[in-house]
């Protein structure tokens, strides 16, 4: 394992510094109400994690291809293993540029005298991106190796559509006022969307509790559970899958 050497890293940290900071200069100065807007920027971090995913994954798998033929991987005295450390390597490095991102924009608001949500709220929301995000990069990664880099990346750019769908499009609660990801509908059900509706709920939890029905966030906290515990199970299942279908994989062999 060489992440530590790979671009990826610093590409994280600039996406995620870069992101987070202008998300958090507009939305300090903008006339939005500040918690919607909030709930607007999670969003569209959860939104385009399948892309996200998708690049990075396919970007690794092919770069690793090309220094070793998967050898590190396929030579592994445990594929599953190998395999595992390697996708929650990648998993991490996106779960920390996501707390970098969602810290910026906190802290960027706070600057601007606009910290309208308690701190749980935001740790909450980074948290449901996180988890959210664990079966795309476990499907993202099996693409990569199966069929390729672009592959994956083309997945992962249907998949930001997708989750786009299961919000009613990018910043359509911030213009209406509604706390779009707990009326999500049926594109809330594909893994592609799991981001995006757990890392928004938190956020409108404490939206709705500190509205005119407090009893709003009780049923939101009900959905956050549901679709918790769906993508937990997505995540277990996918995980046998993909140990089971690594362990018989062999990689494509290309003419010189």
């Amino acid at each position: 394992m060489r992440l530590h050497r790979s671009p990826l890293v610093l590409l994280h940290a600039v996406c995620a510094a870069g992101v987070g900071s202008a998300s958090g200069a507009y939305f300090a100065y903008a006339p939005w109400d500040p918690s919607m807007g909030l709930d607007a920027f999670v969003q569209l971090l959860g939104a385009v994690m399948p892309l996200t995913v998708g690049l990075v994954c396919g970007i690794d798998a092919d770069a690793e291809t090309e220094a070793t033929g998967l050898s590190n991987l396929l030579s592994a005295p445990s594929r599953q293993r190998a395999l595992a450390a390697r996708i929650s390597s990648l998993w991490l490095m996106g779960a920390t540029a996501l707390g970098l991102a969602v810290s910026l924009f906190a802290a960027i608001l706070a600057f601007g005298g606009k910290a309208v949500l308690e701190p749980a709220a935001y740790a909450a929301s980074v948290a449901g991106l996180g988890l959210g995000s664990v079966p795309m990069y476990l499907i993202s990664y099996a693409i990569a190796l199966r069929w390729g880099r672009n592959v994956a990346i083309s997945a992962g750019a249907v998949g930001l559509v997708l989750a786009f769908f299961s919000i009613g499009g990018l910043a359509h609660g911030l213009m209406t006022g509604q706390l779009t990801a707990a009326q999500a509908n049926s594109f809330a059900l594909l893994p592609t969307s799991w981001a995006v509706v757990l890392g928004s709920l938190p956020v409108e939890i404490s939206i709705a509790a500190g509205s005119a029905d407090p009893s709003a966030a009780v049923r939101i906290a009900d959905r956050l559970v549901e679709a918790g515990c769906l993508c937990a199970t997505a995540s277990a299942l996918l995980s046998i899958i993909l140990s089971l279908w690594i362990s018989r994989f062999e990689p494509a062999q290309h003419e010189s």
